[in-house]
């Protein structure tokens, strides 16, 4: 009997560390979820490191925790990574096809875009993805596969992903000071897209804003490829300090805040048959009232507010700050025009009240909340937003076959064993592994 492939997600971010432990279900490779655990993140900041021991102690309670859920022991791992200090840009590589009857083959697909791979970088980043986005022969463009077509030249261009080694270096120190190997590092607002995105939202142009607690992370799809890729330095966790600061409370009680707020529905209150306006307003006046009280850690505190002005006048504009950003990476790209699908807004930021309103008011485009794909096993509490990202590791990592990374892309482990007679499916392997 085949044991089934056992792949693990850990999600690193600023306010909390989730883990996830999947099986590869024979024969339709459907993920099912064995272990999930979640635990608030001590040591991070904006999406980085700032206190090595601290994020140790984190993953290591949030692996043991879905460790003993799911019932074994984890190997390696899929990371995530966020933060501003990741960037992307296109690139284009070009190689003559090298067969004598001018017939394209897979190794001609690994030498173009290790072509385009070849990209000038400081020595202080270093290459995250590598995704190709399509691909040219002689002159007919658009090619998605290129296998087996018959031309001198190819053309590819692909999405480079980077980020800083020194950060890539702090997270991978604290996976493997746990025992585990990294599987791959993967970008989350990639990984959010992945799951919450339609195949048709991607073919049409779409954005996928993946508002974390410390940063967001954007990602821009055109004609199903990957065009654009950013991380900007605001997230969920400034909407909660901003409450903190207007209503003088700690940052936890701003937080629980924030929650309550963004569960109201704020249905306009009617007058009751035969109110008078005076009762009619006290009621009004009394539901609009948030007492500091309600919340465990300021009991002590008899002080009130209105839920309206905390909503319209405290977090609102965060949030159009955050949208405003967005707006203006777009348009510097010039990505306004490609993206008729508009806005899937995904991460634990994307729970807060009236967000999609929002969106569509300071970009001017459709836009929606995006929960990750439904999984087997395990996942009455994770399809919801803030999960994308893990899910999507899940998701991207099961991609993977044991092919190598999508950090690091091996064609050779794909053409290992190579046979005429397992041509097709070896083929099949490598594009499912390319492409996002």
């Amino acid at each position: 009997m085949t044991r089934n492939r056992i792949i693990t997600a850990i999600d690193v971010g600023t306010d909390k560390c989730v883990t996830l432990i999947a099986s590869v279900e024979e024969p339709n490779d459907s993920l099912r979820v064995m272990g999930v655990a979640a635990v608030h993140s001590r040591g991070m900041k904006r999406s980085q490191i700032i206190d090595l021991e601290q994020v140790l102690e984190t993953i290591t309670e949030s692996l043991d925790g879905a460790e003993r859920m799911a019932g074994v022991e984890v190997k390696s791992a899929f990371v995530s990574i966020s933060g501003t200090h990741v960037s992307s840009q296109n690139s284009k590589g070009v190689v003559a096809v090298a067969s004598p009857n001018k017939e394209i083959n897979a190794l001609d697909v690994e030498r173009v875009i290790e072509a385009a791979r070849a990209i000038s970088l400081s020595s202080e980043r270093e290459i995250i993805h590598v995704i190709p986005k399509d691909f040219k022969v002689d002159s007919q463009e658009g090619i998605k596969d290129p296998i087996g077509m018959t031309g001198v030249r190819l053309e590819s261009e692909a999405h480079i992903i980077t980020g800083l080694s020194a950060v890539l270096k702090n997270m991978k120190k604290c996976v493997l000071d746990l025992g585990l190997q990294v599987d791959g590092f993967i970008f989350s607002g990639l990984a959010s897209a992945s799951v919450v995105l339609s195949e048709t939202e991607k073919e049409l142009g779409v954005a996928v804003v993946d508002i974390g607690a410390g940063s967001t992370s954007l990602c821009v799809y055109v004609d199903g490829s990957l065009e654009y890729s950013a991380s900007l330095p605001v997230g969920a966790r400034h909407i909660t300090q901003d409450i903190a600061l207007g209503c003088k409370v700690s940052l936890d009680s701003a937080e629980k805040i924030k929650i309550a707020l963004s569960k109201e529905a704020f249905a306009p209150i009617m007058p009751l048959a035969g109110e008078s306006k005076q009762d009619f307003n006290k009621r009004k006046e009394k539901a609009d009232k948030l007492k500091l009280s309600d919340f465990e850690s300021v009991n002590e505190n008899s002080e009130s507010f209105s839920k309206k002005d905390i909503v319209e006048k405290i977090m609102l504009p965060r949030v159009q700050e955050i949208f405003s950003l967005v707006g203006e990476r777009l348009k510097a790209e010039n990505l306004f025009p490609l993206i008729p699908a508009g806005v899937v807004i995904t991460g634990g930021g994307a729970q807060t009240t009236k967000i999609a309103e929002i969106a569509k008011r300071e970009l001017n485009l459709s836009a929606r909340v995006g929960k990750p794909l439904e999984l087997q096993g395990l996942t009455n509490d994770i399809t919801k937003p803030e999960y994308a990202t893990s899910i999507g590791l899940l998701h991207l990592g099961k991609k993977q076959k044991g092919a190598g990374t999508i950090s690091n892309f091996s064609f050779g482990s794909i053409f290992k064993g190579f046979s005429l007679g397992s041509l097709p499916s070896k083929i099949g392997e490598l594009f499912k592994s390319l492409m996002p």
